[in-house]
């Protein structure tokens, strides 16, 4: 499942000067100062890799950062091939998943494609129509309700098989723990094959294949597919049955990259190398239905993981969300450019919808969070309100999460039961609080910053306060602060176009494979920064013994600048690159300021 957040609009309203008086929000009391840490690299490692590849040693540093210890392997990280991937075979269960599908093909069993109704979900079921679609016809999709069946295999879904005649269910991003609507396919002759990324509970389905690289007797190599990745697998051993050079089905990959980047699964691995290459496809030659979207919401060219993260994949969620996931199926799947566009933009109004249901939930939420009189003592925030939209409740859990810095459950009443969504921080694994709180549940899911639940509403009081005392014992007051982790020191002076061209090798960038942030010491303020709306700044900065300025966004951070403005101070940051009056510009994505030698690590 996917959980992005998303970041600060900064196209509302107009900026003002720093010398403006402003008040402070409740909100910017709460926020506690990040903690900065700097990640460790091994001095022997990073000489070694320098004299083999002859580069800037900060760039050195940034591979051994991520693993990388020789010349072999750096070839590797900066040109991800196709002949790197893992032979699909060594997943188990393949060959039972490749000889059943044959078998279905070869009777003209109708087949039924089974997914979630998120990202993930949608596009894992796209991945295997358009590929099987090729060369078979009799096949189906289906996708669960989201407030009638819920996630995962659901009985309904089970019916309308048998309803349709359908043979085998290929259940996708979903299944490994759907053990009663499995033997009920069973009983009435269906067979299963899933293609799954959660962990098994409770031993494994009576499916004819279980694809999960997680299932503990799997010795496949990695471990971190999305749900559209083990769907790739399954299609690239299909193909490797028949022959097929894997260069051929290369083109669905467009859709493995957007589920890797809106799934947040670790983009290291194998998904490092699907990631890249889909972001190839996509930027070069996507398929009718994604170029329709990328045209409705006026994405430019060439598209980075956060676009697919908060452009593309909050508008194929809202299919899902507010209506019928199956729309955004046949968006991927729509050949025809002019019915591609219709169906993106009818996504588009969608999702428009459900932001304004979004943003009118999350702020009734963080206001009844704010209105407990001891809201700042709280260590975990769980809230409901029956009338909230079940389709949002995870959204709003991830604003308070992001905001407050605290794990958060938002419930609402779906069917006579209530339903949550959880989100969670560094240094608290949710799935084992929930485990912790499963009396109380009718089913729960998830992993250990996302998670969900249903339980009877008698049950909310009792466990808001077992889930607020598990907090209370497992989070340190070091943990309630955010952690901004550092990969090296570097000068605003030594930014420029061709420190740029070799950063940009290391994309795409995203979960163990973050963009870099780095730490500039004494910077001071050109005199030229503004103060924006919501407590955002932009910044014109140097480094306070000379050197050339250069700008910034910092989000949330006006209140901080203008108490550190008058002096030097240091920085943490990103660099981006940005469009400026006609031209191609470097500029900063501020983390945070802190006074000059307030952070001084032993090993800087």
């Amino acid at each position: 499942m996917n959980y992005p957040s998303k970041q600060p609009d900064l196209t509302a309203g107009s900026p003002t000067e720093l010398s403006a008086p402003r008040t402070f929000s409740t909100t910017e009391h709460h926020l506690k100062t990040p903690r900065w840490h700097l990640l460790p690299a091994d001095p022997a490692r990073v000489q070694l890799l320098q004299s083999e590849l002859g580069i800037n040693p900060l760039f050195c540093q940034l591979l051994v950062q991520r693993g990388v210890s020789n010349r072999a392997e750096a070839e590797q990280f900066f040109k991800p091939q196709l002949d790197a991937l893992h032979d699909p075979f060594l997943m188990q269960d393949m060959d039972l998943a490749v000889e059943r599908i044959h078998a279905a093909m070869h009777q003209s069993e109708r087949i039924l494609l089974y997914g979630d109704y998120d990202v993930d979900g949608t596009t894992s079921v796209a991945l295997m129509y358009a590929f099987l679609s090729n060369f078979y016809k009799n096949i189906d999709f289906y996708l669960p309700d989201r407030d009638k069946e819920g996630y995962g295999v659901s009985l309904a879904g089970v019916e309308y098989a048998r309803a349709t005649h359908c043979k085998l269910i290929i259940a996708i991003d979903c299944g490994i723990k759907a053990h009663e609507a499995i033997a009920l396919a069973k009983s009435y002759g269906i067979d299963f094959i899933v293609c799954d990324h959660h962990v098994p509970e409770g031993g494994l389905p009576v499916s004819v294949a279980n694809l999960d690289p997680k299932r503990s007797d799997c010795a496949y190599p990695y471990k971190e597919l999305s749900g559209c990745g083990i769907a790739f697998k399954l299609a690239q051993a299909m193909a490797q049955s028949q022959q097929v050079p894997v260069h051929e089905i290369e083109p669905l990959l467009d859709l493995v990259a957007i589920s890797i980047a809106c799934d947040i699964v670790p983009i290291t691995g194998e998904n490092r190398v699907l990631a890249f290459l889909g972001l190839r496809q996509l930027n070069q030659n996507p398929r009718t239905g994604l170029w329709a979207l990328i045209t409705r919401i006026n994405k430019s060219y060439p598209l980075l993981i956060s676009d697919l993260v908060f452009g593309m994949g909050p508008i194929i969620n809202a299919a899902g969300r507010l209506g019928d996931a199956r729309e955004a199926v046949q968006l991927m799947l729509a050949e025809d450019r002019n019915s591609a566009l219709e169906r993106a933009g009818t996504l588009v109004h969608r999702n428009r919808q459900r932001r304004t249901v979004d943003y009118a939930t999350a702020a009734e939420a963080r206001q009844l969070f704010m209105d407990l009189p001891d809201w700042n003592t709280r260590k975990s925030i769980v809230l409901y309100n029956p009338d909230w939209h079940k389709g949002i409740i995870g959204i709003a859990s991830s604003r308070l999460t992001e905001e407050f810095h605290r794990p958060s459950v938002v419930l609402t009443l779906s069917n006579n039961r209530v339903v949550g969504s959880a989100r969670s921080v560094r240094g608290f694994d949710l799935y084992s609080a929930l485990q912790a709180c499963e009396d109380l549940f009718y089913s729960f899911g998830g992993h250990a910053f996302a998670a969900g639940m249903q339980m009877p509403v008698e049950n909310v009081a009792a466990f808001a306060a077992r889930f607020e005392q598990l907090v209370q014992e497992q989070v340190s007051l070091e943990d309630e602060r955010p952690l901004l982790e550092i990969s090296a020191p570097l000068r605003l002076d030594e930014i420029n176009h061709r420190f740029w061209k070799t950063l940009q090798r290391f994309e795409p960038f995203g979960p163990q494979n973050r963009s870099p942030v780095f730490w500039a010491k004494a910077v001071v303020d050109t005199g030229k920064s503004k103060l924006l709306d919501n407590n955002h700044v932009r910044l014109s900065l140097r480094q306070a013994d000379g050197g050339n300025a250069i700008t910034g966004i910092g989000f949330g951070l006006g209140d901080r600048f203008i108490a550190l403005r008058d002096g030097a101070f240091d920085i943490l940051y990103s660099i981006r690159e940005e469009a400026w009056h006609g031209q191609t510009v470097l500029s900063l994505t501020i983390k945070d300021l802190q006074p000059c030698g307030t952070f001084e690590p032993k090993d800087a």
